[in-house]
């Protein structure tokens, strides 16, 4: 089959690797390199990097929106385009130009959790299974026809980070059996009663507000992990939070109650120990090795 892949992150890598093995992909559609760091240096996506190691056409438009793009897509003349964390909005005449339309992997089991970050949205909300689910894309956000899901389980100490490499190989697989025999796999409605939104992830959620629950900072933590990462700030500095265990304490929300041999800050019904954290400008390391040469004020309230 011809196909085109239109990816921009690691989530999306497993996915090309294994259609590369199965299919002719004819073009890889990316995002554009950014330029970042001393010298300029400029930072190809994962998508782009592996296409090049196959001698695949990359193409990184900044708009799929013109007629002139659309002409170009369409002359491609595969038999469909699969989508994975593309990151630019597909129009009309590009969802119609293939026979097979455009597929997504969408890294949740729909119709829960459309929009941007479903990854991190379902560990936050306490969800207990995840999954990814191969779609036809539609004009609507996430509303496209069903053909194929996998789950999997979340389990009570993943992080957004483990979640996404789970899901990213289950995508891989689902897409990989959708193209082998797309006929087997009719499509199948959604039920709109049923969808809620991920939005998408924003820097401003991500200082930590010590007066909301323990389960609910537990879980945030978990899923921002390890991006984009919730955090405090102490005399000063920020400090990440990664990872954290729940414990039974009684004091004010944001009281670090201990904060030389461990670190410990209440919450509104509980507090959390900290296991992983990352001191501004440093790397991640655990609370232990952390305190060995710095420690926390007790009795301060965030």
């Amino acid at each position: 089959m011809k196909v085109v892949f239109m990816g921009t992150p690691d989530f999306a890598v497993p996915a090309l690797r294994r259609l590369i093995k199965e299919h002719n992909i004819v073009c890889v559609y990316t995002r554009e390199p950014k330029i970042s760091g001393r010298g300029n240096k400029l930072n190809k996506t994962p998508v782009h990097i592996v296409a090049e190691e196959y001698g695949i056409e990359v193409r990184t438009p900044k708009t799929l929106r013109t007629p002139e793009e659309q002409q170009k897509f369409a002359e491609l003349n595969a038999d469909v385009a699969v989508v994975a964390a593309y990151g630019l909005i597909l129009p009309k005449a590009v969802l119609e130009a293939y026979p097979l339309g455009c597929l997504n992997i969408h890294a949740s089991l729909l119709p829960r959790w459309r929009g941007a970050a479903p990854i991190q949205r379902c560990i936050e909300a306490g969800d207990k299974k995840s999954g990814v689910t191969i779609m036809q894309i539609a004009e609507g956000l996430d509303t496209g026809d069903m053909l194929l899901k996998g789950e999997t389980t979340i389990d009570k100490n993943m992080t957004g980070e483990e979640l996404h490499d789970a899901l990213m190989n289950i995508g891989a697989d689902l897409i990989s059996e959708v193209l082998a025999d797309i006929k087997k796999f009719p499509p199948q409605k959604q039920d709109d009663n049923l969808a809620c939104y991920a939005q998408k992830l924003e820097k401003e959620e991500c200082k930590i507000d010590f007066n909301q629950p323990t389960e609910k900072l537990y879980n945030k933590i978990r899923a921002f992990n390890p991006y984009p990462a919730m955090y405090f700030e102490y005399d000063g500095e920020r400090f990440k939070i990664l990872q954290t265990e729940k414990v039974s304490v009684t004091a004010q929300a944001g009281t670090i109650v201990k904060g030389i041999n461990e670190l410990i800050i209440a919450t509104s019904d509980g507090a959390l120990k900290v296991l992983q954290i990352q001191r501004q400008g440093k790397r991640p390391m655990s609370s232990d090795e952390l305190l060995r040469g710095f420690s926390f004020k007790e009795n301060t309230i965030l």
